[in-house]
């Protein structure tokens, strides 16, 4: 299986290593593609440029071999439709499951994606459940729940694709737009991100200049 995981990251930080960690670990798995969005549909825009994120994540991931970093979405010209990663992938992996990862955020608007019924054909949904997530799917995914829904990891090996994983997540008090306004502000934000992106950020003065209120 090759776990794929998709955003902004803007920045990226432990929070979203720690979803990657649990990931990796829970699954069995020997690869995990960060796959950083270009123009995303369902989110602002980055803040900063493309060259500035992927630096950022390269540092974040730069201590575990098995974290790679796909840039297909990076170099599209069109907007970050998740579907079309997953059948590239496909096509050039047809003898792998492919595993999506996401927070609960994003799946509860999965039914507002781009053809999401597709998406779920193609590969196995693992939502990343952190304490204190709202589970609050709407009645087409209530019933998607109903055939795809699995109750153990495992499970994940005996199709090739279609089921859903909820995997328990650790507190994180952080999204990317919290640190962002709080570098902006000049506060502390040592607990949230990683020593070298910080340090990053800090050395190329990001985010002290954006105003975000998403």
């Amino acid at each position: 299986m090759i776990a794929v995981f998709g955003g902004t990251f803007d920045p990226v930080h432990l929070g979203h290593i720690n979803m990657a960690t649990q990931c990796m670990a829970v699954l069995t798995l020997s690869e995990l593609r960060f796959i950083p969005n270009a123009v995303p549909v369902h989110k602002k825009g980055p803040s900063i440029s493309t060259e500035d994120r992927l630096a950022m994540l390269q540092l974040a991931t730069a201590h575990d071999s098995r974290f790679t970093i796909d840039r297909r979405e990076l170099e599209r010209d069109t907007p970050s439709y998740s579907l079309l990663t997953l059948e590239e992938l496909k096509a050039e992996y047809p003898d792998q499951a492919l595993v999506f990862l996401m927070g609960m955020d994003s799946f509860n608007s999965l039914d507002k994606w781009y053809r999401w019924q597709d998406i779920v054909s193609l590969c196995h949904l693992v939502v990343y459940q952190r304490p204190g997530d709202a589970f609050a799917p709407s009645a087409a995914l209530q019933t998607y729940l109903e055939q795809a829904r699995c109750s153990g990891p495992e499970q994940l090996s005996t199709l090739p694709a279609g089921l859903c994983y909820f995997l328990p997540g650790q507190p994180f008090e952080a999204a990317s737009s919290t640190i962002r306004n709080a570098i902006k502000q000049r506060q502390a934000v040592e607990p949230w991100l990683n020593n070298a992106v910080l340090k990053y950020i800090q050395a190329h003065q990001l985010y002290l200049s954006s105003s975000d209120d998403t």
